[in-house]
């Protein structure tokens, strides 16, 4: 990353459609409604031949500190501090007005170097604004259509200036691009802490929290260093029943949060102590596991629990009965607001992720299928034969994935192919992940048991 660009104005002028043609992908949710955008997103950008990190923020408005406008107005802050250049757009259709005049002396004062942008220049007369443009301070203002794609050429002149292709990269961002990085997503109901817990783990108010419900809207990807891991960390919006979902921004916000489920490897599950496991909480166990993804259980607001013993066992026993699919899964209590719980969370993250990754030697899982076999023999056919288990071996990891070469394995029954999975999570401590299991004869395969 030669340097970084952080993009603002006010609500609706187009930073999250200038952040997706920059970044090449809808990363960002763009939505006619003004303020959609809350946290501050960053994302890979390569435009021109020039490659650099840009940053997608709320819309300037200014309010007091500790209402949600405030907060939003505070990471914005942040951004244009952690930036090499600010690009400030301005609607060109709507022309520039006086709050746009008022963040452009705002914007002076934080020091960081401006770049003027009109957007939604699609039609020459909207260049009429350019004496306008000029009288804001900022220099000659950039014309373009970031939903278009047109203008970026004079972007890229314009963002010349502060690129350095000396600059060296640490390794530690070497780091976060090879293949030691993994990526965890923090999901769950709204309100339930997700972005606290985030914030915990940066060590940094990176995210936007508050009692508001419904805060986080996009999902929000942050890289960090946690005691030697390259990590990504996924904030996602809360999910809420879809039969409760009339607005089509929540709609879309929990559509990226299911996007995140795909693109993570670990997902941690934050509950409510005051209704855990309810029947939301268990689709996205159930979304969870049959992706394949590694599922951690965690419980926030711990503190506020008391009798926390006999709630810990009511959640184990409804955890075993209801998420059979992934045996031995275990919750870890904690508390974000004050870190208590966090350490052993972190851990329980990374026991996850070797057993995820965990491969076993075909020898041992032939002597094992051979004692299985010898105590509880499959059951007889279609045609009164006893079927046979000729061979298994491991496919795959990232889950864990198996082949049982069968005589005929379109007559094994379900339930005993989950107690050959059951046994063989017991046997080789593959606890809380998803296993699949495939059967296979002569060549042709089955679909996977889970």
């Amino acid at each position: 990353m030669s340097f970084v660009v952080a993009i603002v104005g006010r609500p609706n002028v187009g930073k999250s459609t200038l952040f997706n043609r920059l970044v090449g992908r809808r990363a960002a949710i763009v939505h006619k409604r003004p303020g959609v955008t809350r946290d501050r997103r960053e994302g890979q950008a390569t435009v021109g031949g020039l490659t650099f990190t840009a940053i997608d923020t709320a819309g300037l408005e200014e309010a007091a500190p500790e209402t949600l406008e405030g907060r939003l107005y505070a990471q914005t802050r942040k951004a244009v501090a952690q930036a090499d250049v600010a690009l400030m757009l301005i609607d060109a259709r709507l022309g520039v007005t006086s709050g746009d005049h008022h963040f452009a002396r705002v914007l002076r004062q934080w020091r960081t170097p401006l770049v003027l942008v009109a957007n939604k220049c699609e039609h020459t007369a909207t260049r009429l604004v350019f004496g306008e443009a000029y009288a804001l301070g900022l220099g000659e203002p950039i014309f373009l259509s970031a939903e278009h794609g047109e203008g970026l050429a004079n972007l890229v002149e314009a963002l010349l200036p502060f690129y350095d292709s000396d600059r060296t990269v640490s390794d530690e961002v070497v780091g976060y691009y090879n293949n030691s990085i993994f990526t965890i997503a923090v999901v769950g109901r709204p309100n339930v802490g997700k972005s606290t817990l985030v914030n915990h783990f940066l060590n940094d108010e990176r995210v936007i929290t508050g009692p508001e419900e419904g805060i986080t809207r996009d999902v929000i990807s942050v890289k960090c260093n946690l005691h030697g891991h390259f990590i990504r960390i996924l904030d996602t919006p809360g999910m809420r029943k879809p039969v409760k979902i009339k607005d089509s921004l929540e709609k879309e916000a929990i559509s990226s949060a299911l996007k995140a489920i795909d693109l993570a490897q670990i997902i941690v599950l934050l509950l409510d102590p005051s209704a855990m496991l309810e029947r939301q909480d268990l689709a996205i166990a159930r979304t969870v596991i049959r992706e394949g993804r590694a599922l951690v259980i965690a419980v926030n607001k711990w503190d506020t629990v008391r009798d926390s013993v006999a709630v810990e066992e009511r959640l184990q026993t409804r955890l075993a009965h209801t998420l059979p699919q992934a045996w031995g899964l275990r919750a870890t209590p904690l508390s974000a607001q004050t870190g208590a719980g966090v350490e052993q969370l972190l851990q329980a993250v990374f026991n996850t992720s070797v057993l995820w990754n965990r491969r076993i030697r075909t020898a041992n899982l032939n002597r094992w299928l051979s004692t299985i076999v010898n105590r509880h023999p499959p059951p007889l056919g279609r045609h009164g034969r006893r079927l046979q288990l000729r061979y298994l071996t491991q496919t795959g990891t990232r889950p864990p994935t198996f082949v049982l070469f069968s005589s005929r394995p379109e007559d094994l029954p379900n339930s005993y192919l989950r107690y050959l999975i059951n046994d063989l999570r017991r046997t080789f401590d593959l606890p809380a992940v998803p296993v699949r299991l495939y059967t296979r004869r002569n060549g042709t395969s089955y679909p996977p048991h889970v």
